[in-house]
């Protein structure tokens, strides 16, 4: 296979308006949809190398169009997470066109509000016990061998964009043998956790950022398409510890108990005791926000997305809190401190 070199010395921003170009091509010969292309604007900030644009219709609706490069983005398993979805009764886009090879789609639209833009102490309740419902439907309808396993080597290549990402080239820090030994503990730990815990389907970013507020069907759940057959906790540990809004932890535990006690009423295999849960959810909490941290780290970078280092002070509150609570994550806390204190004190954005 030859390699385009003309595309890869282009700038970032040329290939964005090529493929919006293209995209725009593309959706011209929908004639079908009665798209209003002239509307065509931007429609959310996306971690990944997608770009969403929101276009109206004739009929007064508008619909997303998603750029979903091929090279970078699995659109077959957005399709097919899509009608796995729907089949369970959940709120999500339906595919009303797509070209896989060009990474095109054209969804229908569930509305321009996402969770991060009305949760607030009076709504909170509420719109998370809707979320919870959702989370459960999806997770009753759990089988092995649909979705990709989460499994051991899985969940260890994320805990490595930790020590590459954010200790590597954030912090600049090259671990030593006996810190690499600590971290590896610490990750034994936390791996094993979650490989213990029963498997269920995984979104894999159940968030406010990924939920839209509905009127009705609430809520909306969108970014479905690296979806995975892991630890029952995950999802609802993305949802109440989420990177982006932070509750105070009486609020989370109230909220985690509640998924406990719904999902025991739903057959779901939760451990019998509320401890052994609550223990899991903090474990897989603290998988998920090492690999965030290397994750920002990485958006900021090798992506230039440098907004995203501002999410870290959050994220690093939740790993010192859990690493604080139990005996075997304390070696990851002092690791931490050490790591802070021989940090390179250059470039810091908080």
């Amino acid at each position: 296979m030859s390699l385009n070199t003309s595309s890869i010395m282009q700038p970032a921003s040329e290939q964005k308006e090529q493929r919006r170009l293209a995209l725009s091509i593309w959706l011209a010969q929908k004639s079908a949809q009665n798209l209003q292309l002239t509307s065509m604007r931007p429609a959310s900030a996306d971690a990944s190398f997608r770009q969403f644009y929101r276009i109206d219709t004739s009929s007064g609706e508008s619909v997303i169009a998603v750029d979903a490069p091929p090279a970078t983005e699995n659109s077959t398993a957005y399709l097919n997470m899509a009608k796995l979805l729907k089949a369970a009764h959940l709120s999500v886009p339906e595919v009303l066109e797509y070209d896989l090879e060009q990474g095109f789609l054209l969804v229908t639209d569930l509305g321009a509000h996402t969770y991060a833009h009305v949760l607030n102490h009076d709504t909170a309740h509420q719109l998370y016990m809707d979320a919870i419902e959702a989370l459960i439907l999806l997770q009753t309808q759990s089988q092995p061998d649909v979705l990709p396993e989460y499994d051991r080597a899985f969940l260890q290549r994320e805990l490595h964009i930790f020590t590459e990402w954010y200790i590597g080239k954030h912090l600049g820090v090259t671990l030593t043998d006996a810190q690499n030994k600590t971290l590896n503990t610490v990750f034994d730990h936390l791996l094993a956790s979650a490989l213990a815990q029963p498997q269920v389907y995984v979104h894999r970013d159940f968030h406010s950022r990924n939920l839209i507020w509905m009127a009705k069907g609430n809520p909306g759940i969108v970014d479905f398409q690296d979806a995975v057959y892991g630890p029952l906790t995950y999802d609802l540990v993305s949802l109440l510890r989420d990177a982006y809004v932070q509750w105070d932890e009486e609020m989370v535990l109230d909220w985690a108990i509640r998924y406990w006690e719904k999902a025991r009423r739903a057959g779901l295999p939760v451990p019998q005791d509320i401890d052994h849960f609550y223990r899991d959810f903090e474990w897989m909490g603290l998988q998920r926000h090492l690999k965030i941290l290397g994750i920002f780290a990485r958006l900021s970078h090798r992506d230039g997305k440098d907004t995203y280092l501002n999410d870290i002070p959050t994220v690093m509150d939740y790993v010192r809190k859990t690493a604080h609570r139990y005996k075997e994550l304390v070696p990851l806390l002092r690791l931490l401190d050490e790591l802070e204190n021989t940090a390179p004190q250059v470039g810091y954005t908080f």
